[in-house]
């Protein structure tokens, strides 16, 4: 090695401040945080954001706070300085914007133009910095507060520039930017504009669960439940999502400490506790919790964009939202919390109790065979579709029709590789007697994988899969980027069935679906399909991430545990079982029937 590589030198400002940059500014989002967090700490009542092709062209945050003076703005722009920290106690830190480097490092890769009036002299003042270079300054005409334009972001450095996303997904990055801390302060206005086009408005003073209700989802208001616990000095309050109102991405589930967004996952992990015993595995909750703590029991610094928190005492932070939130859903609604009320128990324990298992009369077996025997002739398609049709047309039928079809003579044979239905038990499992053991089937399992087969053949295949036009086409609100993805994938949905417009900047009308999924929740099912995009990304090419769409779409489509089926609708999911590929798993991955052979079974009773 060369001994002059090995000398110590001291950095360029230019450099160290893109050093900065790179800790602090890595995308449009991070830029525009930093800017609205110093608007909220400078006192705003009303913040307004502008942003041009996703914030790589213009990032603009105007705020009517206490402004600076001339002096103040050319310090502004020097690192490590700042007015948010009155003394040294950088433990004690109460403000949002808090690190001495965020202005200066996004003035070194990008142009950055700052027009500020203070409050204090009236006067008004603008300095501009191109990429570290001061270029202009002097008066400007404005009102009270502070316009910051940031334009060009990473523009003479295409190293850089190059390794951002498509302005479509960091339109979408800082839309959740603003979203959050809108959240955090319903105390204060924030407007939104994307491309000339208002995407976000906001008004002051609103409550906290309506600034939620306004910014996650309209509905969540009448889905929701209001957490609210104190321990001393610790105080966790929000908005909790009921278990039955859930998403298929954790992407909406807002955590706050002291008023700072975070994505902590202490954090989260107290929340997964929480709904542990009542989300399945791949739902997660909406919510938005708010911690307040003590300054010096937790410490902001642990990441430069202080997305991570630590806490002094994390045991109690995580107790106190699993707590929290399980007293919430438990005096909130209660049937969707897992806790019948009062009432509902009376009126149970009046009811007749049917019996856990429905014997049914015994068939008489016509032929032999096995599913893993050369000999075995599996039942032809058409006459595995008749069954399935039939079986489809009465999952929803009424109980008064199903009880009817129940008196129906039970098919003779039981040489079918699954067997014949014998009853159902607990509302969720088949049972079936083969010749050569019992046959234990989760309905919705299987049905969920025959849904997803016949899917993928419809989309595999010549045309289109069969679809049902709704007879009045319904709209769907979502936020703009989750739009944005469906229309991108609206070609190929709609070979699958699933016909989707685009309806105005945060909607999509939807006129037809799969006839498979026809008498689903068209709402949820599109709200799913919308996050499955959001989660699997740009990492996958379209058609796979389809192909783990159709997943959602077919579990939406698929008979649930805890109805009753009859006798001929359990037959027909077991032949149409025997002729369908990879039936034996469902969509995620977990067996959709078990058997007991007939050592086994004696076995268990000491006959061998």
């Amino acid at each position: 090695m060369d001994s002059s590589s090995r000398v110590i030198r001291r950095l360029p400002d230019t450099l160290i401040n893109r050093i900065a940059a790179g800790e602090v500014v890595e995308r449009p989002a991070s830029a525009l945080k930093e800017l609205v967090e110093n608007a909220i700490d400078a006192g705003a009542g009303q913040v307004v954001v502008r942003l041009s092709e996703g914030g790589l062209g213009l990032i603009e945050v105007t705020d009517d706070g206490c402004g600076m003076r001339a002096d103040e703005i050319a310090l502004a722009l020097e690192r490590h300085a700042t007015s948010k920290l009155p003394d040294e106690a950088i433990e004690l830190v109460a403000t949002l914007g808090f690190r001495g480097e965020a202005l200066p490092s996004i003035a070194s890769v990008a142009r950055v133009t700052i027009e500020s009036r203070s409050r204090e002299n009236g006067e008004a003042w603008k300095r501009v910095v191109d990429h570290g270079a001061l270029v202009a300054e002097g008066p400007a005409a404005l009102p009270p507060g502070t316009r910051v334009r940031v334009e060009d972001l990473f523009g003479k450095i295409p190293a850089r520039r190059k390794f951002l996303r498509s302005p479509r997904s960091e339109w979408a990055s800082s839309l959740d930017v603003v979203r959050r801390l809108a959240m955090a302060r319903p105390d204060i206005g924030f407007t939104l504009e994307h491309d000339g086009r208002r995407a976000l408005h906001v008004q002051p003073g609103d409550t906290l669960a309506a600034r939620v209700a306004q910014l996650v989802a309209r509905e969540l208001a009448d889905n929701a439940v209001a957490v609210d616990l104190l321990r001393g000095d610790y105080h966790l309050m929000g908005v909790a999502g009921l278990p039955t109102y859930n998403r298929g991405v954790a992407d909406h589930q807002y955590l706050f400490v002291n008023g700072r967004p975070v994505k902590d996952r202490l954090l989260l992990g107290a929340v997964r506790g929480a709904y542990a015993d009542m989300l399945a595995r791949d739902r997660h909750a909406v919510l938005a919790l708010f911690l307040q703590v003590p300054a010096e029991e937790v410490d902001v610094n642990v990441h430069p964009a202080k997305t991570e928190v630590r806490f002094r005492d994390s045991a109690l932070v995580r107790g106190m939202i699993v707590t929290g939130l399980r007293q919430a859903l438990s005096t909130g609604d209660r049937r969707s919390a897992q806790a019948p009320d009062a009432g509902a128990m009376r009126a149970w324990q009046a009811e007749p109790v049917a019996p856990l298992f429905t014997p049914l009369p015994a068939p008489e077996p016509t032929r032999q065979g096995s599913i893993f025997a050369p000999s075995y002739q599996p039942p032809r398609v058409s006459e595995a579709g008749q069954a399935w049709r039939g079986y489809e047309a009465s999952v929803m039928a009424p109980p008064v029709a199903r009880a009817e079809e129940a008196a129906a003579p039970v098919p003779e044979a039981i040489e079918h590789p699954l067997g014949v239905a014998r009853g159902q038990v607990a509302k969720t499992y088949i049972v079936a007697e083969a010749s050569d053991g019992l046959v234990i089937v989760d309905q919705h399992a299987a049905h969920e994988r025959l849904v997803l087969e016949r899917l993928r053949a419809a989309g595999a295949g010549e045309g289109t899969a069969p679809a049902q036009a709704l007879l009045l086409p319904e709209v769907v609100d979502l936020d703009e980027p989750a739009c944005d993805r469906l229309e991108e994938a609206a070609p190929r949905l709609a070979d699958f069935g699933l016909a989707l417009e685009r309806f105005g900047p945060a909607a999509m009308l939807v006129r037809s679906v799969p006839a498979a999924l026809a008498k689903g929740d068209v709402q949820a099912l599109v709200r799913d399909v919308a996050d499955d995009l959001a989660k699997h990304g740009d990492a996958l090419l379209l058609g796979e991430r389809l192909d783990l769409v159709l997943a959602t779409m077919a579990c939406h489509g698929s008979v649930r545990a805890g109805r009753v089926l009859s006798v001929p609708e359990m037959n027909a999911l077991l032949r149409e079982m025997e002729v369908t590929p990879r039936s034996g798993q469902c969509n995620h991955g977990r067996p959709t029937w078990v058997k007991l052979a007939h050592g086994d079974i004696e076995k268990l009773f000491g006959r061998k």
